[in-house]
């Protein structure tokens, strides 16, 4: 019976400094300058994002509005090889930090039921930032892709044709429409100081980032539940034709009655999300 504890003490041991270690990884100051880039690639990439939205309305830019087309325009920059390799680092970054707050959740989420869907939403924004790790590396190679709108449907169509794959297309679509809706009831809720450097900011400074960040997660949360809507439909007709990504989403809304207003008002509202992306860079604080 001694023996039996002694080994169950020891694998506890084990497991407690291994969780140690781990957390000492991920809250050093190294992680945290990480994280700091992944914020600001991620808030650059947002706020391209909205620009080229705005252009394409104006019959300005036949680039797709999403992050690989806001990648693709950054490609064209001058100077764009070392710009790329930031954004790349950046996107590994971000990626990386994803799985910490899904994982050692330092915003304090919990184990309920809302703490597990905001942890596991951590962990689909992590695989979405990291999809596009390869993409900008073919760009700093000079394997240059085309920046196609219909990347959603090509792996919406490959995912139908899997085992059970209109079953897996229609929880991704709920899944994307669900993440859609809770950003939009975050927007209301929550309090959106709380990742700040409190101490480093005026009160005008932490009213105004609250607001911007309010304005821009709502934004970001109807694309989000156009998408999941698309790709929900895209399963119940069998059709990947029907699923649509950011791009599909923005232009979605633009054919609407005051298509080109809503457009507009989502539009900005994701340059406010990038610009909160870029204070929470400035802001951050990475504490356990």
């Amino acid at each position: 019976m001694t023996k039996v504890n002694a080994k169950g003490n020891s694998v506890q041991s084990i497991k407690a400094e291994g969780k140690k270690v781990a957390k000492d990884a991920a809250f050093n100051p190294v992680m945290e300058r990480l994280t700091r880039l992944g914020y600001a690639v991620k808030g650059f990439l947002y706020m391209a994002i909205g620009i080229i939205s705005i252009a394409s309305a104006l019959g300005k830019s036949n680039t797709p509005a999403d992050q690989l087309g806001a990648i693709v325009e950054f490609s064209k920059l001058p100077y764009a090889g070392p710009i790329l390799w930031i954004i790349l680092l950046g996107l590994v970054s971000y990626s990386l930090w994803g799985v910490i707050r899904a994982v050692l959740d330092p915003f304090h989420k919990g184990t309920d039921t809302e703490g597990w869907l905001a942890r596991g939403g951590y962990l689909v924004s992590a695989a979405t930032y990291a999809s596009f790790v390869f993409p900008t590396y073919q760009l700093i190679v000079g394997a240059r892709q085309g920046a196609g709108g219909n990347a959603t449907v090509k792996l919406v169509s490959q995912i139908m044709n899997m085992p059970m794959g209109r079953w897996l297309v229609a929880a991704l679509g709920v899944a994307a429409a669900a993440a859609g809706f809770y950003q939009m009831y975050m927007a209301i809720k929550m309090d959106f100081d709380k990742r700040f450097k409190t101490y480093a900011l005026t009160a005008d400074q932490r009213r105004m980032a609250i607001q911007i960040g309010r304005f821009g997660t709502f934004a970001r949360g109807v694309v989000f539940a156009i998408v999941g809507f698309f790709i929900t439909l895209a399963a119940v007709q069998a059709n990947p034709g029907h699923a649509r990504g950011f791009d599909g989403a923005l232009d979605y809304l633009a054919k609407q009655p005051y298509g080109l207003w809503l457009l507009g008002f989502v539009s900005m509202g994701l340059i406010a999300f990038g610009m909160y992306s870029l204070m929470s860079a400035a802001w951050f604080r990475l504490k356990r």
